[in-house]
């Protein structure tokens, strides 16, 4: 099979396995995340938009985005938080490409962002250029292009990781041009940005065994004094499941855990 994998479809939260492999959370603990080891998300757009000379141009039209259906999540590995989205500690204004433009500097991470679909990562490398993962290649991109009508923003500070130097990081991200399909490493986009800048191997498919504890916790923001918890084994997984929130947006999340406690309550009440 090589590094092809094959979709596992994950619908909602009632799917995800429970801490009781009955179905029935027995206290307020986390729960265990579900294993996407062999998932791959897509965060390409719809109606064929592809990048790159001789393909079909994007649409012109600006995508919609609602930044009030942002997810907001922290990843936790063990007790230290290696990640967090929330608009209490990172700027979440997004931009048009040309706006973007000015800001960017190379090495930089830049997230493409649109309502219903899944964001989508580069590496910004300079000379308005994007080195980015699409449609299963590494694709070197004018970040006008790759941004395909959605709108952006640089999203360096939400890994609470030590950065590599800047041109290490544009040297990773350009020595992988042209890789595709089993030559890959990465699941998506965001993994393979992320290990461009950080250098980690978790990043990569298959990076971590998968066994023991799951030492990495999905903490998602319900309210400003609630949230919910999800295990996971490896940040491969926690990085699939925190895309496919946002791919979903936080109503839709919402209402998935308000179903998936409703289950809970009467499954509680029948026994």
């Amino acid at each position: 099979m090589g590094n092809q994998m094959d979709r596992l479809s994950h619908l909602s939260y009632a799917e995800v396995p429970t801490v009781d492999p009955n179905g029935v959370d027995t206290d307020d603990g986390p729960r265990i995340g579900v294993s996407y080891i062999f998932s791959s998300d897509d965060d390409e757009l719809e109606d064929g938009c592809v990048v790159d000379g001789g393909e079909k141009r994007a649409n012109e039209e600006e995508k919609n985005y609602d930044q009030r259906d942002e997810v907001e999540c922290a990843v936790y590995n063990r007790e230290e938080c290696i990640y967090e989205k929330s608009a209490k500690c990172a700027n979440l204004e997004v931009y048009s490409p040309e706006n973007l433009l000015n800001k960017c500097k190379a090495g930089d991470l830049v997230e493409f962002v649109a309502t219903g679909q899944y964001p989508h990562w580069a590496v910004y490398v300079g000379d308005f250029q994007v080195v980015h993962l699409h449609r299963a290649e590494i694709k070197n991109s004018f970040l006008t292009d790759a941004s395909q009508g959605r709108r952006c923003r640089i999203v360096n500070d939400w890994y609470k990781l030590k950065p590599l130097c800047a041109e290490v990081v544009v040297q990773n991200a350009m020595e992988q041009v042209g890789l595709k399909d089993r030559e890959l490493s990465w699941r998506n986009s965001e993994s393979f940005a992320s290990w461009c800048r950080f250098g980690k191997r978790e990043f990569k498919m298959g990076g971590e065994i998968r066994i023991g504890k799951q030492p990495y916790r999905l903490k998602v923001f319900v309210s400003d004094k609630q949230s919910h918890v999800l295990e996971f084994q490896s940040l491969e997984d926690v990085i699939m499941e925190k895309r496919r929130n946002d791919h979903l947006g936080r109503t839709a999340v919402l209402r998935e855990l308000a179903a998936h406690f409703r289950g809970v309550e009467e499954m509680k009440s029948e026994m």
